[in-house]
């Protein structure tokens, strides 16, 4: 399993726009959200961490990936969206 913090994921189409990027770099790839948490888990067919990561952030998000043991990983600075991407 692989986590993503995604905190400019605000609504509903957020979570259909990642989802398309993440099946499009891995079809067969099973995604899970949390809108509360902003939090995306992804169970991987074909593709590694680095790349779900970068077909989030073509689709205009800054995922940063959570480690397992240590939590969210704060070194990649904040989320540039503020607001849901709807107004």
């Amino acid at each position: 399993m692989i986590s993503f913090q995604v905190n400019d994921m605000t609504c509903g189409h957020c979570v259909g726009a990642i989802t398309r990027a993440l099946k499009a770099e891995d079809g067969t790839a099973s995604v899970r959200f949390d809108l509360a948490a902003h939090r995306v888990d992804i169970e991987p067919g074909e593709s590694d961490a680095a790349e779900l990561c970068n077909a989030i952030q073509q689709a205009g998000y800054t995922p940063v990936q959570i480690d397992a043991a240590m939590g969210v990983d704060d070194s990649r600075g904040a989320a540039a969206r503020k607001g849901c991407c709807c107004s």
